[in-house]
């Protein structure tokens, strides 16, 4: 059976010790938990990895249901869909085969629905209850009220008004579950909905539709509307639980938590619940105080990483480069206790120096016959087996297009091994262009291969009854698989990489035709185990990209970590290094980096035009995440960014800094 894994990075370790058992710190400050947490005014929760914190919650709703049974009383459920209550239906339905859990006293009723919406499209929420909870228990029908996408637009006002009283004819809702958007929204009452607010039809804001563009194949597909239980509908809950996973979510997190309550973020609100808590996985606490800034919370135990982190936090804050730190900037900002413990200032500013110093290498692959006791890569082997895992045919030149040509140059054996086929990130668009050259190539040299006039009749008859949403018929995720595999070969061929060392998983968690993937299974574990076997890499690159626990990138990365466990007494794996890059959609903090790869204006060019070589995904890609930018310009200006921070910071100047971070595995 495959291990359950999360990614743990050594920047994701904890790395926070608080000295809350010193007795100093007990006399003065008391309960030394409400200490830590005082600048958060909601009780927050927070788990190693969303696996966990879902199964703590699972186990609340299940200990509520059998508590309701013993009093012969319904128990009446707020339920969410998205990303973050996956893990809690999907335990749910484990507690009700494998022990037992009975819904027959369960009443539910969901927070929001698209509108319009038909309740057997791919999108809806309708069906998406239905997939993952309700068709595998044994919930009555009649216990179950999800918003009608479908109501008339005249009968829309009475339908919520409807939904209120069946609400309170149900006695109220017992357990309320919540996720958050990055907009701060909860169910889809956008920033400005008033407290008071109850169901309702509301407009979705720009950037709810971005987040939900993946799931409808373009944000153009994404309705405008919205029905959504209101704020107010969501308070008189008994209790409620609100659920978030992911660094992405870390930022307006901290704003619900810990700044003062505002409508402009909806999730602040629940500070006024009486009995509202929040759970976390490592990822999404980032942002909070005792989390980003532990220092400012309480005295702490300062180990490497920690001390990186906050001397890094105390240039930026006061606008200088290491080595001009002075004793009164550490007093005055809040670091007196570092500089207490390790100070003089000019001492801990020499140790971070250095320390960050060493990250920086333009030989990712190792020095051969140089020292390498400073170096962030070891010089023997020289050269390399490398193998560079890509979520997506694109995520490699994205996030280490330099390090990739820079690799290849100084003559290591370099692989890439792209995971998926990416195949539904194509507009049908592409597919129609291509199909027409295959007419034309067939007409300037006279070849025949195919009966192509009735392949490109066949083609566009697909295209023609396919609806906007729709999932694509097999024949054309094919075409749109070797349309990225084509795009994939010629970027590597210009980052000097051959394709024979091109290696195209296509797992199969992946090929489902839809947003919505399957479960990895032995099947994918084998590919990329088999893989790795037949390389025996000195180097691994992959994809340790946190922001989204359900994400493409997060199931790649598991599957190799499950890989990795498979091959962790094979001789060749003690010499394996592993490297993880981030890229398209965020990037490892300066106080996470282990090594540092600048580029020249030269190479950052070269980076550029292997991006461009991804056609399909330029201009505009059709899942571009929360950030507008094309995937290039994002790349460049956070290398860029890279750069600027470290120079600031006192290193040399450059171009652009492609930056990973070592990780070790625990087996």
């Amino acid at each position: 059976m495959p291990q359950k894994w999360y990614l743990m990075t050594q920047s994701s370790k904890k790395e926070t010790f608080y000295r809350i058992n010193d007795p100093f710190f007990r006399q003065h400050h008391g309960d030394p938990d409400q200490y830590i947490r005082r600048f958060e005014k909601i009780p927050v929760k927070i788990s190693q990895d969303s696996v966990e914190a879902s199964k703590e919650v699972s186990c609340i709703i299940a200990g509520e249901i059998r508590k309701s049974q013993q009093e012969n009383r319904k128990l009446v459920l707020g339920l969410a869909t998205g990303s973050s209550p996956i893990g809690v239906y999907h335990e749910l339905v484990r507690l009700h085969r494998e022990e037992g859990l009975s819904f027959h006293n369960v009443i539910t009723f969901n927070l929001d629905e698209y509108y319009p919406m038909d309740p057997r499209s791919l999108q809806s929420y309708h069906r998406f209850m239905h997939e993952y909870l309700f068709d595998h228990i044994n919930v009555s029908p009649e216990n179950i009220h999800i918003p009608d996408g479908t109501v008339p637009k005249d009968k829309v006002y009475s339908f919520c008004q409807e939904y209120e009283e069946k609400i309170r004819q149900a006695g109220g809702i017992d357990i309320q579950l919540l996720g958050i958007g990055r907009t701060g929204h909860i169910g889809f009452n956008e920033p400005g909905s008033p407290v008071n607010s109850l169901t309702r039809v509301i407009t979705l804001d720009h950037i709810t539709r971005m987040d939900a563009a993946s799931d409808f194949y373009g944000e153009v597909n994404v309705p405008q509307n919205a029905i959504t239980m209101g704020i107010g509908s969501i308070l008189r809950a008994k209790r409620i639980i609100l659920m978030a996973w992911g660094e992405n979510k870390s930022e307006i997190l901290r704003k619900a938590v810990e700044e003062t309550i505002s409508e402009n973020v909806p999730a602040s609100l629940l500070q006024n619940h009486g009995n509202a808590q929040i759970y976390l996985d490592n990822a999404a606490s980032a942002g909070l105080t005792r989390i980003k800034t532990p220092w400012l919370v309480g005295p702490c135990e300062w180990n490497d990483r920690l001390i990186r982190k906050g001397v890094v936090w105390l240039c930026r804050k006061v606008n200088k480069p290491i080595l001009k730190l002075t004793d009164r900037d550490y007093n005055d900002n809040g670091m007196n206790d570092l500089l207490t413990e390790l100070g003089p200032s000019n001492k801990i500013n020499i140790r971070v120096f250095n320390d960050l110093q060493h990250t920086i290498t333009g030989w990712p692959g190792g020095k051969p016959n140089a020292d390498d006791s400073t170096r962030p890569e070891r010089a023997f082997p020289f050269p390399k087996r490398v193998v560079v895992f890509s979520p997506h045919p694109d995520d490699d030149v994205i996030s280490m297009g330099g390090t990739l040509a820079r690799l290849s140059e100084h003559g290591h054996e370099v692989h890439v091994a792209y995971q998926t086929s990416g195949n539904i990130a194509v507009y049908d668009d592409d597919v129609i262009r291509f199909v027409d050259f295959a007419g034309e190539f067939r007409g300037v040299f006279g070849i025949d291969c195919f009966d192509s006039t009735v392949f490109i009749e066949q083609v566009n008859e697909m295209m023609a009854s396919k609806k906007p949403g729709d999932a694509d018929a097999p024949e054309i995720r094919k075409l749109k698989s070797a349309i990225r595999k084509g795009e994939a070969k010629s970027a590597c061929r210009y980052v000097g990489i051959d394709e024979p060392r091109v290696h195209f998983l296509d797992l199969p968690f992946y090929e489902t035709g839809i947003v919505k993937k399957n479960p990895p299974t032995e099947a994918d574990f084998r590919i990329v185990t088999e893989l790795i076997r037949k390389i025996k890499p000195h180097q691994i690159y992959a994809a340790g990209d946190l922001s989204d626990p359900h994400g493409t990138h997060r199931v790649c990365m598991n599957i190799i970590l499950e890989a990795l466990y498979q091959v962790r007494n094979d001789e060749w794996f003690k010499d394996c290094r592993i490297w993880l890059y981030r890229g398209a959609w965020q990037e490892w903090d300066i106080h996470q980096v282990d090594m540092a790869v600048p580029l020249s204006p030269e190479e950052a060019l070269i980076k550029r035009k292997a991006i461009f070589k991804h056609q399909s995904q330029k201009d505009r890609p059709l899942f571009p995440g929360d950030d507008a930018r094309e995937f290039w310009q994002r790349a460049e200006d956070r290398n860029q960014q890279t750069a600027i921070t470290y120079d600031k910071l006192g290193m040399a100047e450059y171009q652009a800094i492609e930056v990973f971070v070592k990780y070790q595995p625990d087996f």
